[in-house]
């Protein structure tokens, strides 16, 4: 069995066109500095013409270069998304095709809205421990502009499509030191898209339904609590803790976990502001950001955590 399985590359995408607060004063009854106030979020990006898949393949390509292999080298593909371009197959099968990776021992998507990297990347790590896989390509990827209504205030001013991608593998060297993963189904109601396809025709609603008050309240307790848990696990404290990399919810989001954990919130890694809520793809794309500009260094830990409808939450302890 592998000792350890470690992020050795990472990539980001985000589609060209831009939807800002100031387009949204012409769309629905807000204004700019209400939406900053309340969230922290000055623009996000939606797809125009482009698929979930190609926002996925953007991304992949980007972090396998970064881990310098090359793409048939991928063993495993996990995706994490909730607007998948089809029914089926899978939105990994359909980029193992487009990698030209002819056989993986597995590809397969994730669904657990927000938490699904955190989901995927778990189950990635367990696989690599258990010699299921050496090289596996992990993606958070979502077009939540496709669920969501724009003449509704509490959720189109929220969210925006990208997509983030980690290339995860064995190793000798410590990577994932811990990871933890959750459910609670009696909260589906908060925070849902329920509309489903049969015999033709969409069924249900197909905009994304949120409690804006609940999911807070939620999201603050799960992630501060799993935190706690994940620096235990691995025998350390906050304080070692170099950056916590978290759902890029909204800033009210993460100040309060901050502030409840009294961790300082400047090393709380925060791109919100410049795409939105892009669901599973928020924690790679934040990583990926914070790679690129060189603000997480070879070497630091990392606490990353995520909270989705499900209600979903979990997050991994990674030394990085």
């Amino acid at each position: 069995m592998s000792k350890y399985s470690k992020i050795i590359g990472t990539g980001s995408y985000l589609p060209k066109r831009t939807l800002t607060n100031t387009d949204l004063e012409r769309m629905v009854d807000t204004d700019n500095e209400w939406i900053v106030e309340r969230t922290g979020i000055e623009n996000r990006h939606l797809v125009d013409n482009e698929t979930v898949l190609d926002m996925a393949y953007n991304s992949a390509i980007k972090a396998i270069e970064a881990a310098n292999i090359v793409a048939t080298d991928i063993e495993l593909i996990i995706v994490a998304t909730s607007t998948q371009d089809s029914v089926m197959p899978s939105t990994a099968c359909y980029l193992q095709e487009r990698l030209g990776i002819k056989v993986a021992k597995g590809a397969f998507d994730m669904q657990a809205a927000c938490s699904g990297f955190v989901y995927a990347l778990s189950v990635a790590d367990s696989m690599i421990k258990n010699n299921l896989a050496k090289n596996a390509l992990i993606i958070g990827v979502d077009a939540m502009s496709r669920i969501i209504d724009y003449t509704d205030r509490g959720t189109c001013i929220l969210f925006g499509d990208g997509a983030g991608a980690v290339v995860l593998s064995a190793s000798d060297e410590p990577g994932i030191l811990a990871s933890r993963i959750y459910s609670d189904g009696s909260y589906t109601s908060i925070l849902n898209c329920d509309a489903n396809i049969a015999a033709g025709k969409v069924n249900g609603n197909p905009y994304l339904q949120m409690d804006g008050q609940a999911v807070f309240k939620f999201a603050v307790k799960a992630l501060t609590k799993v935190a706690k848990e994940l620096v235990n696990d691995a025998g350390c404290n906050l304080e070692d803790v170099d950056w916590i990399v978290p759902h890029q919810a909204n800033t009210r989001i993460l100040e309060a976990v901050s502030k409840t954990l009294d961790f300082p919130v400047e090393k709380v890694i925060q791109t919100v502001k410049y795409h939105g809520n892009t669901s599973a793809a928020s924690i790679p794309l934040a990583l990926d950001t914070a790679v690129k500009d060189n603000t997480i260094k070879h070497g630091d830990l990392l606490l990353l955590k995520g909270v989705g409808a499900g209600f979903t939450w979990g997050g991994l302890l990674v030394r990085f």
